[in-house]
């Protein structure tokens, strides 16, 4: 989905394909056709955005394989779809029974990921639209906290920086201009977006920048407005922000409360948990961990690490944190001119909610992710932007 801003720009919306993770392309190609032009349909769109999530192996097909990526391109245009933007953070196995800490390898320490990232924005710039120049990737924040040295800094600072360099013959070569994004997530080196400024601004290069997802931001109890604000001054690009949710626990100390957060407490991903003290942020790596005695102080909310559907807040007493979303929405496109053009809803967990809550046809789920692009195209609409066809 297209917007014009009130600046003259257009602003890019679209959906992230890992909630049906596929591992090859011909997981790619049927995702394409059980998935997301039933979306497309739903919304009543000649043309819906996705952003692609491709998995090594997928990845490694296309790249070697110039033929299957212009099949994949001619797929996408058959079918109303279009790609802006790749999901570059998993590597493979997202549709495992468990992701957990998987998630987090190959980091940047690693020479696969500048490998694999390297392949995905030569595979971006060969499927964006022919109006379109400029494209973007969202990677891991560096690396899972744990065991990362100096040297491995060091190493991961140096990919980056190598990373850039191929970006931007990759923009000599094609005319296209790929950027990539670090992801802060909780637990991870760079958790929170002022983590990301020092190694950025250390980097100091225009195509490597900052993804901002809003149920991280919101689960590390951020202030939109101050991050977004520390970005600018540090001249930190914000190369897409992914729209989502997160788990909102008020009052964490009662019973019915942990009982209720207890049902989302499931075994496929990480769900951290976080609660803001005077003595600053303290967090578990998971949901079961924070329910296991005192392990978290609850005198004050919770917050998990659990893409909530933007468009159904859970029962109470549980909420989600769709505020934050809507003031760093207006924070990125709601100014001037946008801070980004590249906005992803990334709603992952549908299959992990809990069992009342599980779409439990495609119809279902793709009725679920037509409402949650609905619901930001009317916030879109709302702060003066113009949906077209």
């Amino acid at each position: 989905m297209r917007f014009r801003h009130p600046d003259g720009s257009t602003v890019h919306l679209a959906y992230c394909t890992n909630v049906h993770p596929a591992e090859t392309l011909d997981g790619v190609l049927a995702q394409l056709r059980d998935h997301c032009e039933p979306v497309r349909r739903r919304l009543g769109r000649d043309r819906l955005g996705i952003g692609l999530w491709l998995a090594k192996d997928a990845a490694h097909a296309l790249v070697s394989d110039p033929s299957a990526l212009r099949g994949l391109g001619t797929e996408l245009d058959r079918r109303g779809l279009e790609v802006v933007t790749l999901n570059g953070f998993p590597y493979e196995g997202f549709g495992a029974e468990q992701v957990k800490y998987r998630v987090y390898k190959p980091d940047w320490s690693d020479p696969e990921r500048l490998d694999h990232t390297t392949a995905l924005a030569r595979v971006l710039a060969g499927l964006l639209p022919d109006d379109v120049t400029q494209g973007s990737i969202s990677t891991l924040p560096l690396a899972w906290r744990t065991g990362y040295d100096d040297h491995r800094a060091e190493t991961a600072r140096i990919a980056l920086l190598a990373l850039a360099q191929r970006l931007d013959a990759l923009r000599e070569l094609t005319g296209r201009d790929i950027r990539v994004g670090l992801e802060p997530e909780p637990g991870c080196i760079v958790e929170t977006t002022a983590d990301a400024i020092a190694p950025l601004t250390a980097i100091g290069h225009d195509r490597i920048g900052i993804c901002v997802d809003t149920c991280h931001l919101a689960t590390s109890f951020e202030d939109p407005h101050t991050a977004l604000d520390a970005l600018i001054e540090a001249r930190v690009p914000v190369v897409k922000s992914q729209l989502s949710a997160a788990l909102h626990a008020e009052h964490p100390h009662l019973p019915e409360v942990r009982e209720a957060l207890a049902a989302f407490d499931e075994p496929r991903f990480l769900h951290q948990t976080r609660t803001a003290t005077a003595a600053g942020l303290r967090g578990t790596d998971d949901l079961d961990e924070a329910l296991k005695g005192d392990a978290l102080p609850d005198a004050s909310p919770w917050r998990a690490h659990f893409h909530v559907p933007l468009h159904a807040a859970p029962t109470a007493p549980l909420t989600s944190t769709i505020p934050v979303l809507k003031a760093a929405l207006t924070r990125l496109v709601g100014g001037p001119s946008p801070l980004t053009r590249h906005l992803e809803v990334e709603t992952y967990t549908w299959q992990a909610l809990p069992a009342e809550l599980r779409p439990r046809a495609r119809s279902q789920l793709a009725d679920g992710i037509a409402a949650e692009l609905t619901l930001v195209r009317d916030l879109l609409t709302d702060l003066g932007l113009k949906e077209l066809p």
